[in-house]
C-alpha cells in the first residue's frame, strides 16, 4: 500500500503546488514510484492528458516532476469558474455541466466516491502519494462536506504538512489561526509546519520559530527561501500576471489582454521568460502603448469576455493596432474573438467578433480536448516568418470555427494518437493570426522565430538562444529538489510517512 503525505496551506497561493512538485521530484530521485493527487481543483489553467482528458495544470506539472505521464486520476474533479457564483464541473476529465456554488456544495458527498475510486486506483500503482489540498483547511463554513482538505486526509489517513507564505506578512498568525480553527483530531493530523518564500537572515526569524512551535505544538520542518522557479502555475494570484521587466530595458514589448475569465495564461510563460522581452497583462487599452505584439488569450467564457472587451474599448484599440501593421495573435477564445461571428447553438446568443479574421465560430455542448503536434504553414504576411516550425501542444475548446475559403490556415495539426491524419488549425490575414493550439511557444525554435520577426520589423535583431519548455522545466525541478534538500527536514518527513530509509 502506498505511503501518503498531504500538503495543506494557510491560504491560496501559499506554495502548495510547488511544494508538492518538489516532493514528487525528491521521492523520484530517491528511487520511489510517486504520483501527485488533488481531489478537487478550481482553476482556469488546465492540461490535457495523453488520452485526451482534462485535469488541472498543477497536477500535470507535478506528474512531470514525478517522471510519469499526466493521468486523469490525479485530479478527478476540476472546477472551471464561468461566473462569479458558478463553475463548469469537469469530472474524471470530462465536462458534466455547470453548477452554482450552492448546487456544487450539495453534490460533493456523491462525488466523494469518484474521488476515492481515482485515488485508490492510482495509489495501487505507487510507493508514495503526494496529496495537495486546496485553499485553506480552516474554511469553517465548508468543513462539513470537505473532500479536498482534512475531510480527504481523514478518509485516506494521510499525515499533513501545513505551509504558510511569509512574503504576504502575518505568517505566524496564519499558521496559528489555521491550526487552532481545526478540530482536535484534525490538529493531531498536522505533523509539521513550513514557512515559504523567506527573505533575509534566518537568525532574526528563529525566536518566532521557537514560539510558533510552542504555541501550536507542531515542529517547523523547514523555512524555504524566496526563489524563482520557472515552472507553470495555475492560480489567478500568480505573480506572472503582475510581473514584467522594465519596458525601458526591453528590446521587445508584448501586451496580453487580461480578460476577466482568462484561461491558460501559461501559454505565454516562454515569452515572459525570454531575455529583453517585456510581457505585461493589460486591463485597459491605454496600457498597450507601443507594444510590438498584442495577444488575445484563451477565455472560459468567450462571449462574456468579448462583451467586456468591447465595453472597455479594446475592440477599437485592437483594430487600430492591426491597422498599424503590428501583429495581433489570438489563442483559443482569443482566436474566436478575432473572427466575424460567434454563436452559441444552445442559447441562440450571437455576437459580432472583431472582424479581423474570416472565421465564424459556433459553440456546441461538447468540448474538444486533444494533444496535438504540427507544422506552421502560414504562407504570407508577418506570420510566414514562422513557416516550417514544428509545434506541440493541446486543444481545449467548446467552439468549432469555420474558415473562409480564401483564408490562409496557420498550421497543419495531427492528434498525438493519429499522426497520419492532418487538419488545418487557425487562420492568418496579414499581421493577424489565430490558433486553437495551447503551448504554441513551448518549442524554443517557434519562440525564437517570432521574436526575431518582431525585432526585424523594427530594424533590429534578436540575438538570444532560448530554451524549450522542457529544458526550463527540468531546471526548475532541479532547483526545487535542491531547495528542499537544503532547507527542509526530509529525514523527519520520511519518519512521519512511515518510510524507512
Amino acid at each position: 500500500m502506498a505511503k501518503t503525505i498531504m500538503i495543506q496551506g494557510t491560504c491560496s497561493n501559499a506554495g502548495k503546488s510547488l511544494f508538492a512538485a518538489a516532493l514528487c521530484r525528491v521521492f523520484r530521485e530517491d528511487g520511489y514510484r510517486v504520483a501527485p493527487f488533488k481531489s478537487q481543483n478550481m482553476a482556469l489553467n488546465s492540461a490535457v492528458t495523453p488520452d485526451g482528458l482534462e485535469i488541472g495544470r498543477a497536477q500535470a506539472m507535478q506528474a512531470e516532476a514525478a517522471g510519469i505521464a499526466p493521468d486523469v486520476r490525479m485530479n478527478p474533479i476540476l472546477l472551471k469558474p464561468n461566473s462569479d457564483t458558478g463553475s463548469q464541473l469537469v469530472l474524471c476529465g470530462k465536462p458534466v455541466g455547470d453548477y452554482s456554488a450552492v448546487e456544487y456544495q450539495k453534490k460533493k458527498k456523491e462525488l466523494l466516491s469518484e474521488v476515492l475510486k481515482a485515488y485508490h486506483s492510482l495509489a495501487a500503482e505507487q510507493d508514495i502519494m503526494v496529496i495537495e489540498g486546496a485553499g485553506s483547511p480552516a474554511e469553517i463554513n465548508l468543513r462539513a462536506d470537505d473532500i479536498v482538505n482534512m475531510g480527504l486526509a481523514e478518509v485516506v489517513d494521510a499525515p499533513v504538512i501545513l505551509i504558510g507564505d511569509i512574503d504576504r506578512g502575518g505568517v505566524f498568525a496564519a499558521l496559528y489561526g489555521t491550526v487552532k480553527l481545526l478540530a482536535e483530531a484534525e490538529q493531531a493530523r498536522i505533523k509539521g509546519l513550513v514557512i515559504n518564500k523567506f527573505r533575509g537572515d534566518i537568525k532574526i526569524l528563529e525566536p518566532g520559530l521557537r514560539e510558533i512551535e510552542a504555541l501550536t505544538e507542531k515542529p517547523v520542518l523547514g523555512v524555504l527561501p524566496y526563489r524563482h522557479f520557472d515552472l507553470e502555475d495555475e492560480d489567478s494570484l500568480s505573480e506572472r500576471l503582475r510581473k514584467t521587466k522594465a519596458e525601458a530595458e526591453a528590446l521587445l514589448r508584448i501586451a496580453v489582454i487580461r480578460l476577466p475569465r482568462l484561461s491558460n495564461f501559461t501559454d505565454f510563460d516562454p515569452l515572459q521568460a525570454a531575455p529583453e522581452v517585456a510581457l505585461s497583462y493589460v486591463k485597459s487599452p491605454a496600457e498597450i502603448g507601443a507594444a510590438d505584439l498584442l495577444i488575445l488569450p484563451g477565455s472560459k467564457s468567450t462571449l462574456e469576455d468579448l462583451a467586456w472587451l468591447k465595453a472597455q474599448g479594446f475592440d477599437t484599440c485592437i483594430r487600430d493596432f492591426a491597422a498599424s501593421g503590428r501583429p495581433v495573435l489570438g489563442i483559443c477564445g482569443g482566436y474566436q474573438m478575432l473572427g466575424e461571428t460567434l454563436r452559441d447553438k444552445e442559447s441562440g446568443i450571437e455576437a459580432a467578433g472583431l472582424g479581423l479574421l474570416p472565421v465564424d465560430t459556433v459553440f456546441y455542448a461538447a468540448k474538444q480536448t486533444v494533444c496535438a503536434s504540427g507544422t506552421i504553414t502560414a504562407a504570407s504576411g508577418f506570420w510566414a516568418a514562422l513557416a516550417g516550425q514544428k509545434t506541440e501542444g493541446y486543444e481545449i475548446h467548446m467552439g468549432q470555427s469555420r474558415i473562409g475559403k480564401e483564408a490562409d490556415c496557420f498550421q497543419r495539426l495531427s492528434a498525438r494518437e493519429d499522426s497520419e491524419r492532418q487538419r488545418a488549425d487557425g487562420c492568418t490575414t496579414g499581421a493577424v493570426c489565430g490558433s486553437y493550439l495551447h503551448g504554441l511557444f513551448d518549442e524554443a525554435a517557434v519562440t525564437e522565430a517570432l521574436l526575431k520577426a518582431l525585432a526585424a520589423r523594427k530594424g533590429l535583431s534578436y540575438p538570444h538562444r532560448l530554451k524549450s519548455r522542457r529544458e526550463r522545466q527540468e531546471e526548475g525541478f532541479r532547483l526545487l529538489s535542491q531547495t528542499l534538500r537544503e532547507h527542509f527536514d526530509l529525514r523527519e518527513l520520511y519518519r512521519i510517512m512511515g518510510v524507512e530509509r
